[in-house]
This record gives structure tokens, C-alpha cells and sequence, in this order.
């Protein structure tokens, strides 16, 4: 059996255990960091003893190798350690790199934030979740209620064709009519709101749907930073 065979026997083995019990947060009735911690060491300790016996010769070498294995080791398990850490900023990076991606972030009291970045246009843009479906809408604070294009309404299965378009709106191509709805379920990666109100405005009327206030006055927090807005539950 080679050094490599034990190194990955023993880091697989590990890794299932901690994947099986991720959820209960131990592993054989330790605490799941200190058994990462433990795999990491019983890992080291294998590969330092095989070492030894196979290659008793060639010593440096077998100390070079031994340094790369541990390397190796450090790294992955370091990656399991801090697997929130690096989630977190790869979804800093991800956000950063398109923007109108919504970001999710975690703190330390396990309070959900989601971040949204300018797009091109300099406002602010993100996928939003409306009874299932999901549609690009513009975030709009100006905006006293959710505005769904004519189009959109039909993606979602509104089917605007039958609504009663009873109220007068303004929008960026003037004067438009608009139909009041009520959306059963509206989301924003982990933020959900049931019931918000809504409406579809006429056919040509609306470029783009706009989250309005229906559904951001219903947030515990609303902060823009420069080229970020920072929408908290």
C-alpha cells in the first residue's frame, strides 16, 4: 500500500464522517472542527510513519515529500475549517464580478444579509423570486408598490390579459394604467414575503418591473453604500 493510498484513505474516510454528521455538528462524539483537526493529524502521523519505513535510504527526499504532503493536508483541511469564511467571500467576489448578483452573507449571530451591486446603468438590479418564477426587476424605492411589466406578468402566469386595469400610474414613458394584483410569494435569496402587494402595468408601458416599496418597507434594514445596497431580513 503506497504513501498516497493511506493519505487519501484516511482524508476520504475523514470527510464522509464529517459530511454524514455535518448537521448534528460531531462526529463519533466530537465536536466536528476538532475532528477535522484530528483526521489532519492521524493523516500527518500515517504519511510521516510510512515515510519512514519505505524510504529509510533516502531520508532528504523522503522529508521533501513529507513537507508537500503536509501542505497538501493543511490546505484541505484548512479549507473545511473555514469553509464559511471562504464561501462568504467567494460570493463577495462572484457579486463583484456580476454585478446584480445577490450576494448572501452570514454574520457571527447568524443574521443573513444579501448584498446587491450596481449593474452598468449605475442603478441597482436583481433576480427576484415571484410565485416560483423568476424575473429581473430594478429597485426602486420611488416606486410605492412591486411594478410588474406586462411581459413579466405573463412569465409569472398572472395572465394580464384578463386583469382590470384600474388605476393611473406614472412611469419613465408617461401615464400608464395598471392593474392591482397580490403576489402570493416574493423572495430575494433568504428574504420572503408573503402577500405583498403589486401591479401590472399596461402592455408597452413599463421597460422593467420595479421592486418597490410593498416589499422593501417590509425589510428590518435598507442601507445603500456607495455601489452597494445591503437588504437584511
Amino acid at each position: 500500500m503506497t504513501r498516497l493510498t493511506i493519505l487519501l484513505g484516511i482524508l476520504g474516510l475523514g470527510l464522509v464522517f464529517l459530511i454524514l454528521n455535518h448537521d448534528s455538528g460531531r462526529t463519533l462524539g466530537i465536536m466536528n472542527d476538532d475532528f477535522g483537526r484530528l483526521v489532519m493529524l492521524g493523516a500527518i502521523a500515517a504519511l510521516f510513519a510510512t515515510g519512514i519505513v519505505h524510504s529509510r535510504r533516502h531520508i532528504g527526499q523522503s522529508l521533501r515529500q513529507f513537507g508537500i504532503w503536509v501542505l497538501i493536508i493543511l490546505v484541505l483541511v484548512s479549507g473545511y475549517l473555514y469553509r464559511n469564511d471562504l464561501q462568504s467571500f467567494g460570493n463577495r467576489l462572484a457579486a463583484g464580478l456580476v454585478p446584480g448578483r445577490a450576494a448572501v452573507f452570514t454574520d457571527s449571530e447568524g443574521v443573513q444579509e444579501v448584498v446587491l451591486h450596481k449593474v452598468l446603468n449605475g442603478h441597482f438590479e436583481t433576480p427576484v423570486t415571484v410565485n416560483g418564477a423568476t424575473v429581473q426587476m430594478l429597485v426602486d424605492t420611488g416606486a410605492s408598490r412591486v411594478a410588474l411589466s406586462y411581459e413579466d406578468a405573463e412569465t409569472l402566469g398572472l395572465n394580464p390579459a384578463s386583469l382590470a386595469y384600474t388605476q393611473t400610474v406614472s412611469t419613465a414613458n408617461g401615464e400608464a394604467r395598471a392593474a392591482p394584483v397580490t403576489l402570493a410569494e416574493v423572495s430575494i435569496g433568504p428574504i420572503v414575503r408573503n402577500d405583498i402587494k403589486a401591479m401590472v402595468t399596461e402592455q408597452g408601458k413599463l421597460d422593467q418591473s420595479l421592486l418597490g416599496m410593498s416589499f422593501l418597507s417590509t425589510l428590518g434594514f435598507l442601507q445603500m453604500q456607495t455601489d452597494e445596497l445591503r437588504l437584511r431580513d
